[in-house]
């Protein structure tokens, strides 16, 4: 491990979180609230959190939009990543990625088996990276959220993580 890596400190980061549902509010949003108060609990800052309807063109918009914004760094979704009738998250955001990261949902998918058995299969998890933004789209259940949460995402968006993690790309990414 080179030096470079033991000198680095905390990189807070600034996040949005979607959650996806045509049906929840702010009251009833267990997932959301979870992502939003655990990156805050790790140091991050949450720079935006809306409720967005289960419908690809509405979904698209808030995604470019927060991908076009400069001052947010990671987007958490949580919701329609399932393989039901409106869930359409990935068919939502993957054309806007410029590089999806596979090992996610696949790593989401391996951990979660443990958790859920082979229900896990019907999980459509995914990651990926757009102009700079890092994004993870989540299932909608709460337990779904703090497995991904505590097993993928604390440590990966966490400067200190080593032998690597995304949070030490921002910078990098942000010099294009």
């Amino acid at each position: 491990m080179s030096d470079h890596f033991k000198k680095q400190a905390f990189l807070p980061l600034r996040i949005a979180v979607s959650t996806v549902s045509d049906s929840r509010t702010e009251d009833q949003d267990t997932s959301g609230k979870y992502l939003k108060e655990s990156a805050e609990t790790a140091g991050h800052q949450v720079v935006a959190k809306e409720i967005v309807r289960d419908d690809v063109y509405q979904l698209r918009a808030l995604f470019s939009r927060w991908i076009a914004d400069p001052d947010i760094n990671v987007v958490l979704s949580t919701g329609g990543t399932g393989v039901t009738g409106r869930d359409s998250t990935p068919e939502a955001v993957t054309p806007l990625l410029d590089k999806r990261i596979e090992g996610f949902g696949e790593l989401f998918r391996q951990v979660s088996f443990d958790e859920i058995g082979a229900s896990t299969l019907q999980s459509r998890a995914f990651a990926g990276l757009a102009n700079g933004t890092f994004i993870f789209c989540l299932p909608g259940s709460t337990g779904a959220c703090r497995t991904a949460w505590e097993r993928i995402l604390l440590p990966q968006l966490d400067s200190r993580t080593r032998p690597c993690n995304f949070a030490q790309l921002i910078p990098r990414l942000l010099e294009r």
